[in-house]
């Protein structure tokens, strides 16, 4: 319980940003339930910055999951885990123009996302690797449990 004589200083999570508090609370809006006094856990706190990626790795996932967060290319994705395909064959199956589909491919392969091989005048695409497969497949299931 906390003494109503002291004040103590607590951060509530906003969409945004932390804010201090002046007063303990237990709900966080979506329901959680949060601490009510300012503990600090150091071995836990240890463990956890020993696990967090740097800087560069971050910046890296983040710019490849804003890629990956574009409906159209999400659809392009998803195709090409279940069937290598080309341009054109690609951009009847998501419904966009040859075009559209070039450009969506080119900012694909330039993030590492889609892999492509050439026979004769024809490029066919596919997933990357084995890790895109994952991402791709585990988003959607993720989606669709939901």
């Amino acid at each position: 319980m906390v003494d109503p004589n002291e004040v103590t200083l607590h951060l509530r999570l906003t969409a945004t940003y932390w804010r201090p508090m002046t007063t303990p609370f237990t709900a966080h809006p979506a329901g959680e339930t949060i601490c009510e006094t300012a503990c600090t856990h150091p071995e836990a706190v240890a463990r956890a910055r020993q696990a967090l990626p740097d800087d560069a790795c971050v910046e890296d996932a983040s710019a490849l999951l804003k890629v990956v967060a574009d409906p159209t290319r999400l659809r392009m994705l998803s195709v090409l885990a279940a069937e290598e395909l080309c341009v054109h064959d690609l951009s009847l199956v998501v419904s966009i123009s040859e075009s559209a589909t070039s450009h969506q491919l080119r900012l694909l392969r330039a993030h590492r996302l889609v892999a492509s091989r050439k026979v004769g005048r024809t490029v066919y695409y596919r997933l990357a690797d084995h890790h895109v497969t994952l991402l791709i497949g585990n988003a959607l299931q993720h989606a669709q449990e939901h």
